[in-house]
């Protein structure tokens, strides 16, 4: 009875100690998120006159003036609508790409693969003048157009094929073959059998590329003009004085703003990331 009871004193201190070793190592990580949150209720002058967590006088009308200094409130929407238009079609072409390569053999499909990979290698700095020539020539300069097909059909289109071939070669092929006796096509498997089965890479998929399209900065530097179509991050930078300063009480309010989806679209999809990438490298 003593030993038992001593083991679980054991493991009760072993926990605590854990718990904060964990904390601590967390600091780092978690101040600069804390420092952006409070400097966001700040004066200008006292973010960097007297630094701290907390602000002497609370500043909140400083999320009232984010939205009167410029039209903050259509540049979130742009950039909200931007990022799940983006992710929607690369859901959709990400699964049957990655499907085809998978399960179906066809000729060439090793030189796909490989003109694929090689793509991956290419810098997008590399391709951003090129394809601005080719959206000035298509007339999308100046639209959001670009900033949906490029990241669906680039480098990170080809990295969420790969992800989705992964976890559909991982997927037991008896199940497909039962769909195919009940008289399902390809694309009817695909649709009732495969993705049913595949939510938890599609919600890695999904939440990997909202990340990647919400953030986004050089494309949308390079093809849009008009403020009013401007997304986030470029509405960030445009937060300065008339000599060019950063307003940083505003700045940081408005960032603070900007990570709100982020942290939605993370709390509702994590734990079917964490399965996704375990999972997907079983087999292939």
């Amino acid at each position: 009875m003593t030993d038992r009871f001593t083991r679980r004193q054991l493991a009760v201190i072993s926990r605590v100690c854990w718990t904060l070793a964990l904390c601590v190592v967390a600091v780092p990580f978690i101040f600069p998120f804390l420092w952006m949150l409070s400097s966001g209720l700040k004066s200008a002058a006292e973010i960097f006159g007297s630094p701290s967590l907390i602000p002497r006088r609370w500043q909140w009308h400083n999320y009232v003036e984010v939205f009167t200094y410029q039209p903050f409130a259509r540049q979130y929407f742009n950039s909200l609508y931007i990022s799940l238009s983006v992710t929607v079609l690369t859901l959709l072409f990400a699964s049957l790409a990655g499907y085809a390569l998978a399960r179906m053999r066809f000729a060439g499909a090793a030189l796909v693969g490989l003109f694929l990979v090689s793509a991956l290698m290419v810098p997008e700095e590399v391709t951003i003048i090129p394809n601005f020539f080719l959206m000035k020539w298509l007339g999308f300069i100046d639209t959001h157009i670009p900033l949906i097909l490029l990241p669906v059909f680039g480098p990170h289109g080809i990295v969420a094929t790969f992800l989705m071939r992964q976890y559909f070669m991982a997927l037991p092929k008896e199940l497909e073959e039962a769909g195919r006796m009940d008289g399902l096509s390809r694309l009817g498997v695909w649709w009732r059998v495969a993705l049913p089965m595949s939510k938890p890479a599609l919600a890695a998929v999904a939440i990997i590329t909202f990340l990647h399209s919400w953030n986004l900065f050089l494309e949308p530097l390079i093809f849009v003009s008009s403020l009013e179509k401007f997304t986030l991050p470029l509405a960030l930078t445009n937060f300065t004085d008339p000599y060019g300063v950063p307003m940083w009480h505003l700045q940081l309010a408005a960032t603070s703003l900007a990570v709100v989806p982020i942290l939605i679209v993370y709390l509702i999809a994590q734990r079917q990331i964490i399965e996704s990438f375990a999972l997907s490298g079983v087999k292939g």
